[in-house]
């Protein structure tokens, strides 16, 4: 279960990259994190590499993901 809290750590800015959700008001997307996280990136690397983001950050970033990988998709029937 997300914790919202951690969530409050997720914005929306339409003005900053293109609306997507980022870390923070900074110029760091949710994606960015998930794909460092993907490409085998450890916590601490992506810490090292963007000292500006705080461990609960990476945190919200699953989170994130996590909840938005359960809505639910409504198609139409053929």
């Amino acid at each position: 279960m997300a914790d919202e809290s951690m969530l409050g750590r997720i914005t929306h800015n339409p003005k900053q990259c293109g609306g997507r959700p980022c870390i923070r008001g900074l110029r760091v997307r949710v994606s960015d994190v998930l794909e460092m996280l993907a490409g085998g990136a450890s916590r601490g690397d992506i810490l090292r590499d963007f000292p500006y983001l705080e461990d609960e950050d990476i945190t919200a970033a699953l989170q994130y993901a996590a909840r938005d990988a359960e809505r639910r998709i409504v198609l139409a029937a053929e």
